[in-house]
């Protein structure tokens, strides 16, 4: 598996995980800066080998909003991914 790859699923789970933590929970993991430069830098159109969230991310991700999160295919897993990455802080 490539790196690029790697860095872009790595790159979807935090941002996902940001945007339901200020969406959804109302308490942000990071600043309205880091969320806009890593959403940014988000590429939907490039494969990462999980079929549903390829999808998802081609058809409904929008990097200047975390809204698109309400739809995340797998929106049930993000509290705990927030809670562990509130606890590495």
């Amino acid at each position: 598996m490539s790196s690029e790859i790697d860095q872009e699923r790595r790159r979807r789970i935090l941002v996902a995980a940001w945007a339901y933590a200020y969406e959804v929970e109302s308490t942000p993991i990071v600043d309205d800066e880091t969320f806009d430069r890593e959403a940014a830098l988000i590429r939907p159109e490039l494969e990462t080998g999980h079929a549903a969230l390829d999808a998802f991310f081609r058809s409904e991700f929008d990097p200047c909003t975390g809204s698109w999160v309400h739809c995340h295919p797998e929106k049930d897993g993000l509290p705990r991914l927030c809670a562990r990455l509130r606890a590495l802080t």
